[in-house]
């Protein structure tokens, strides 16, 4: 079953020229694209290659110019199913520290099911889980600004899993950390599909982290 489905996509950045004038700098043309239920799809591209815009298109953060973005059998262009859509599929961006809103971890872990009114001893259990899974637990009354890079990649992810989607969807989550930082939040990545049956689309310009994916797609001019 296609969790996730683009259906000949296009999408376009408007940008002004040097006269002031818009114009429009396309990205995908006619692009068909498939994410199976719990399978592990990376996807490989050049900087300007569009990856970054495919994650953006999956939970509505932006909207095809022509085509459909389906998640769930939901459209995504639709205002009235847009917070389902999103509950869906969680988003872990390159810096985690645009992710981070608390000044105790798993208060951070919080924020997200305490905004959605879920009853507090079902956010204890939430939050408890999703530290486990990410291996921060040990961590949880710490403040993230002494977190390493790696940790705190770990808990944008817990963060993002707090919200309990069916797909999660990592924008070059390593980009900013060392080997061994990348080697963590990867491990982490892999346990959550292999042990969770979590949908993972990881999107990367590092070749060794697709390495057990079940699918690679390649993004190109």
């Amino acid at each position: 079953m296609a969790l996730i489905k683009f259906d000949d996509v296009s999408f376009s950045y408007k940008i002004d020229d040097d006269d002031g004038k818009e114009v429009n700098i396309p990205v995908l043309k006619h692009f068909n694209f498939e994410i199976e239920e719990g399978s592990f799809v990376a996807v490989l591209g050049h900087n300007g290659s569009g990856k970054s815009t495919i994650a953006k298109l999956t939970n509505g953060i932006l909207f095809p110019d022509e085509g459909t973005v389906t998640v769930c059998g939901i459209e995504t262009k639709d205002d009235d199913t847009i917070f389902d859509v999103r509950q869906n599929v969680g988003m872990v961006f390159q810096s985690p520290d645009n992710q981070i809103v608390s000044s105790i971890v798993e208060e951070d872990v919080a924020f997200g099911p305490e905004n959605k009114n879920i009853e507090p001893e079902k956010i204890r259990k939430i939050v408890e889980t999703v530290l486990r899974k990410v291996k921060l637990w040990d961590r949880r009354k710490a403040s993230p600004s002494i977190l390493s890079g790696g940790q705190k990649q770990r808990l944008a992810t817990a963060d993002a899993l707090a919200g309990l989607p069916a797909c999660l969807v990592l924008d070059e989550p390593t980009a900013m950390l060392d080997p061994d930082s990348r080697k963590e939040v990867i491990n982490i990545v892999k346990e959550l599909n292999r042990k969770e049956g979590m949908t993972i689309i990881l999107i990367t310009h590092h070749t060794d982290e697709v390495v057990d994916a079940d699918r690679i797609v390649l993004m190109k001019d």
